[in-house]
């Protein structure tokens, strides 16, 4: 997550978030949803984010793109996720004098025509680690596509996506979505995004179909975070709903008219008595003490909020991998 500071959140509880557009039904019986999120786990995203603190401390105690770290994490995404049976490209983009590498996973089943994507930028800031920000997003983004893996029984394509230089300008995510043939574009049923998603005092934020103009995304939008929302609270989690707050790699997708929806834990505001009511935690109290901090390390990893969010976008993910809708644009 990118950004210095933040506007004052409109928050909004899911409980009473009713989304416009599509319902973008899937299978009243998923079978698929319920075996990814029994399958998937906390647990096995730590997994990940422990390779990804060894490679930080290897090349100079950071994972910044371009660099060592990056580089070397995206080396170890794309072997993990080859293992695991998908169409794997590391396309370049560029950064000033250089290249830098995305890394794109799409399952080798499912219809082309209506893909389901998800993403998470790869890349930390110069002065950590970023096992936070944004270790976690990318590890239980890895966790799902290795349960599901390349071949699954789905409707839809899904297309897996790891970005470089979102501390950067979303260079990327920016990239990625300019070079996409219109026809292309259309393809991309949908996008969910992951950015911060185990913050030591957590929230469980859902963004997107909430506010007016760019900060509620396109049409559809409010479908995708209904179905957000809805899958913490199949994992015991009253989310709260808000805009989008242009500061994270959904900006692209947004701007290119994309159903869009993120989740996110929280950075430097403080939770309030309300929210740490609901959730826990402390009131007063920034929801991450180490955002953009060499002390963003494995120590700073809430595993509870980790669990939770890796088992609600595995369950997002398999709704619409399964959905025989379109989501409305």
């Amino acid at each position: 997550m990118r950004t210095a500071s933040r506007i004052a959140f409109a928050i909004i509880s899911a409980a009473v978030f009713v989304g416009c557009g599509s319902t973008a039904s899937a299978p009243s019986d998923n079978p698929l949803q319920k075996q990814l999120v029994a399958e998937v786990s906390g647990a096995g995203a730590f997994t990940h984010l422990e390779m990804l603190q060894r490679i930080a401390d290897e090349n100079g105690g950071n994972r910044a793109s371009p660099g060592p770290g990056y580089a070397a994490s995206v080396d170890y995404v794309a072997a993990v996720l080859r293992d695991a049976g998908y169409e794997v490209s590391t396309p370049r983009y560029p950064v000033g004098n250089t290249t830098v590498r995305n890394v794109i996973a799409q399952t080798r089943t499912g219809s082309r025509e209506q893909v389901v994507m998800a993403g998470a930028h790869l890349d930390s800031v110069p002065q950590g680690p970023g096992i936070n920000d944004n270790g976690s997003g990318a590890a239980a983004l890895l966790e799902i596509a290795v349960r599901l893996r390349g071949s699954p029984a789905v409707n839809n394509a899904v297309r897996f996506a790891w970005w470089g230089s979102e501390e950067d300008e979303m260079n990327g995510s920016r990239h990625y979505v300019k070079t996409l043939s219109g026809q292309d574009r259309n393809r991309i049923a949908l996008y969910l995004n992951m950015d911060m998603v185990a913050s030591p005092n957590p929230a469980y934020l859902v963004l997107g179909g909430r506010g007016s103009g760019s900060s509620s995304g396109p049409r559809g939008s409010a479908t995708v975070a209904r179905v957000l929302a809805s899958q913490l609270a199949a994992v015991g989690v009253i989310a709260e709903t808000i805009g989008f707050i242009d500061d994270s790699d959904y900006v692209p997708f947004v701007n290119a008219g994309i159903p869009t929806g993120s989740v996110f834990s929280g950075d430097r505001q403080r939770k309030t008595a309300d929210q740490a009511a609901r959730w826990g935690g402390q009131a007063g109290e920034v929801f991450d003490p180490c955002y953009h901090k060499a002390c963003d390390r494995l120590s700073n990893i809430n595993s509870t909020a980790l669990d939770r969010f890796t088992d609600a976008v595995a369950g997002t993910v398999a709704h619409f991998a399964m959905s025989t809708d379109s989501v409305a644009r």
